[in-house]
């Protein structure tokens, strides 16, 4: 538990930097940046980021966007989240997973995300519950579509896994796909 809340206590210093703030450094690219952990450490994590944005007088604010809680709430949205129990007993695990992903697109995600209004210089976005809504979201799909919508504020992916500055690995063990666009926060 040392381990994570030494890194966890440098996320604080490295969002309230202007820089980071103005997306200042990265040669021209968006900012995206990935802060990896130990999956274990997922409840210390929520609870950090929690109490981060609680904090008051800050010159940053952080606007969280949790990937399960926005794909719960399309699916809701779109009518089909009582009957997902019934199309896997029914049709399959797999069958449900097809008629997931066409309707949890990447467009439909960041359709359904409240990330309105951006304050440019102050604005930071969390991009969180990456391990919860896998296999129906995979996170680099979401980055890649997300970047010219958040062009002007640094996004911080929370990613239970490892980035090894070109490659996710969801859990230490899937390969979630390549995304060379990004930075590692710390």
């Amino acid at each position: 538990m040392a381990v994570i809340t030494q890194e966890l206590d440098k996320i604080k210093s490295r969002i309230s930097d202007p820089a980071f703030l103005a997306n200042k450094g990265l040669s021209n690219e968006v900012g995206i940046h990935v802060f990896c952990y130990d999956p274990k450490d997922e409840l210390i994590v929520e609870d950090y980021i929690r109490r981060l944005k609680s904090e008051a007088n800050t010159v940053y604010r952080i606007i969280e966007c949790d990937l399960y809680e926005i794909f719960l709430s399309l699916l809701e949205s779109k009518r089909v989240l009582r009957s997902v129990d019934g199309i896997e007993q029914k049709r399959g695990r797999q069958y449900l997973l097809d008629q997931l992903q066409k309707i949890a697109t990447p467009a439909a995600m960041l359709a359904q995300m409240d990330y309105s209004p951006h304050i440019k210089g102050q604005d930071v976005l969390f991009l969180t519950g990456v391990g919860k809504v896998n296999p129906f979201m995979r996170a680099h799909m979401i980055l890649d579509s997300m970047q010219h919508l958040f062009a002007d504020i640094p996004i911080v992916l929370f990613y239970p896994g490892s980035f090894n500055g070109q490659n996710l690995s969801l859990f230490n063990e899937f390969d979630d796909g390549n995304y060379y666009r990004a930075f590692n926060l710390l």
